[in-house]
């Protein structure tokens, strides 16, 4: 082991779409863990569109990224040395708070030990992780998913959205995918969607929300905002529900209001609720999300797809193939050597 590695911290905070120069790779000292700390070696990282937030000089839900400050994100690793008797080395372990660095030093009361019976560890960031529980909760618990309910759900193919469809169909729903490519559009078919929509490619987007779903919409996980936001809501059906999850078609203006149309008549007509999802106000029930969908992935009823990269040197890449959509199933990076393999 080193006594240096490569880190990311942020250079400037991005003005539109976000750029590689926003970032600068750098070596630092190998970090020593204190009382109570523990060192992992980082072996997957995550980038996860909650991130282009995190970078903005914004307010926003959480703390935000300096210039200056290394990189935030998710991600799976191995202990190194451990001060913590509740971990020892070899443990892998997830937390929401690995940065974009080779290691890590954090309280071992932040650290989360995976458990490799339950599925690969890098699923840990994927179908039971962020995505998966983000996933289960927004069709669950905050959109009250129904059996028979038409359920679209924008960036369908993405981390989230093949999770969700999946759920749908598992639960006696109706998903319609929504995504931007014949590929995509696809892949979501393979697993289950009832139907596609491919919106880079369809000229009228409201026409096409509503011959998919002519009694219209009854549930709708937004993960993106924008053109595909503004077809639903003309298409809401009596007392739906919509999930505002995620508004990565705003990425290029995240500094700017989003001005549009304004939908509270329809959303009156309808008696509709729309509703923010934020997904750690459901923190208490993550134990048995995980559960359910373990079992499910295990049973063959939910299905997934990585979109995996290599080295530390690739973190920025990977996170603007997820803002712009170039990314296939949930975004990761492998940093080192996975010891499960």
């Amino acid at each position: 082991m080193s006594n240096e590695m490569k880190q990311w911290v942020l250079a400037s905070h991005p003005t539109g779409m976000p750029t590689k120069e926003n970032w600068q790779l750098q070596t630092a000292p190998l970090p020593e863990p204190g009382a109570g700390e523990v060192l992992t070696r980082a072996v997957y990282l995550s980038v996860d569109p909650y991130m282009r937030g995190r970078i903005s000089p914004r307010a926003n839900y959480a703390a935000g990224v300096g210039v200056g400050d290394v990189m935030h994100g998710g991600g799976v690793g191995v202990v190194m040395e451990s001060n913590d008797p509740a971990l020892k080395p070899g443990d892998i372990v997830e937390s929401f708070r690995f940065d974009w660095q080779e290691y890590n030093v954090q309280k071992g009361s932040a650290l989360r030990k995976v458990d490799p019976d339950m599925g690969p560890i890098h699923s840990a960031l994927s179908y039971l992780g962020l995505p998966g529980l983000t996933a289960y909760f927004t069709m669950l618990t905050a959109g009250e998913l129904k059996e028979g309910d038409d359920a679209v759900i924008s960036a369908a193919s993405g981390a989230v959205g093949q999770v969700a469809g999946q759920i749908a169909v598992i639960k006696g729903a109706r998903p319609i995918a929504v995504a931007g490519s014949d590929e995509k559009i696809a892949w979501c078919k393979e697993l289950g969607y009832a139907e596609g929509i491919n919106y880079k490619t369809e000229p009228d987007l409201t026409a096409a929300v509503k011959q998919a779903c002519p009694n219209g919409v009854d549930l709708f996980l937004d993960n993106t905002a924008g053109p595909i936001h503004d077809a639903v809501m003309r298409n809401l059906a009596e007392k739906s529900r919509t999930v505002i999850c995620g508004t990565v078609a705003l990425a290029d203006k995240f500094e700017e209001p989003d001005i549009g149309e304004r939908f509270l008549r329809n959303i009156m007509i309808a008696r509709a609720t729309i509703r923010g999802f934020i997904l750690f106000d459901h923190a208490k029930h993550f134990d048995q999300a995980r559960k359910d969908l373990s079992s499910w992935a295990k049973s063959g009823k939910l299905r997934h797809r990585e979109d995996m990269m290599h080295g530390i040197e690739s973190m920025p890449a990977a996170f603007l193939r997820l803002m712009t959509g170039a990314n296939m199933g949930k975004q990761l990076i492998q940093i080192s050597d996975d010891p499960t393999l």
